[in-house]
């Protein structure tokens, strides 16, 4: 499928990856964008990039009131991107209940969460033109202990995804896992490894839902990681304990 005259969705679009990626689905060619974020203040600066084209969208995907509202301001989306999420939680042992607890609200309920609520906007869409790219991370895979709590949650976001890849084939609405490894963004700054810019990653993200790859592998990270993965799941979980300094 092409992005050219889609109508998307990004969630946490206001900084980071989210940004990027409106910016690189205008660039494909989307006819609208709306970019949500919880703070639609925080749109701003994005939207004067192109007033005609980006709609900033009141958005909190762990709240269903604000769930509801925005799928009824947003009845025609086409593509939605699943990019919002946090980093609440470290150590597995040493991170509070309720840190772990806001990473699975957010990167796993709340992603299946805004997928319901825009789920009708989908069906309506001409068929084999609807998507769903859902942002997981390369701890899907297997755990960082170094962030544990969050590997847990996207672990579960990455088993949700396939779950909703075969329910809904029959309705023609692709659904895409996205596994990046470290972006540089605010999230992971402190980190000391290599990052790839989040430009570059919305653009691969991109690139592979056009070409419909199921699995999009948007960095060189990324792609090192899987193939270890795929040749010794055990040596990643190695690795990523090494990652961790442990």
């Amino acid at each position: 499928m092409k992005l050219s005259h889609a109508v998307v969705l990004v969630t946490g679009a206001n900084r980071g990856l989210g940004r990027a990626l409106v910016q690189a689905a205008l660039e494909a060619g989307a006819r609208r964008v709306y970019a949500g974020a919880r703070d639609p203040a925080q749109l701003d600066a994005l939207v004067k990039t192109a007033p005609d084209r980006i709609i900033p969208l009141a958005l909190d995907i762990t709240d269903p009131r604000s769930l509801e509202a925005a799928a009824a301001r947003a009845p025609d989306i086409t593509v939605l991107f699943n990019n919002a999420g946090v980093l609440a939680s470290y150590s597995i042992l040493a991170s509070p209940g309720e840190h772990i607890a806001q990473d699975f609200a957010t990167n796993a309920f709340g992603l299946l969460a805004v997928t319901k609520a825009m789920l009708p906007a989908l069906e309506r869409a001409p068929g084999g033109s609807a998507a769903i790219v859902n942002i997981l991370s390369v701890v899907s895979f297997a755990s960082m202990p170094a962030v544990g709590g969050y590997s847990a949650a996207k672990a579960a976001a990455y088993s949700i995804t396939q779950a909703l890849r075969g329910e809904l084939a029959a309705k023609q609405i692709a659904v895409h896992a996205v596994f990046p490894g470290p972006i540089d963004t605010d999230m992971v700054r402190a980190m000391e490894m290599a990052k790839t810019s989040p430009q570059d990653v919305a653009k691969a993200i991109i690139a592979g839902v056009e070409h419909g790859t199921e699995d999009i592998l948007p960095d060189p990270k990324a792609g090192e990681l899987f193939a270890l993965w795929r040749r010794d799941a055990k040596a990643l979980e190695r690795e990523f304990v090494t990652m961790s300094g442990l």
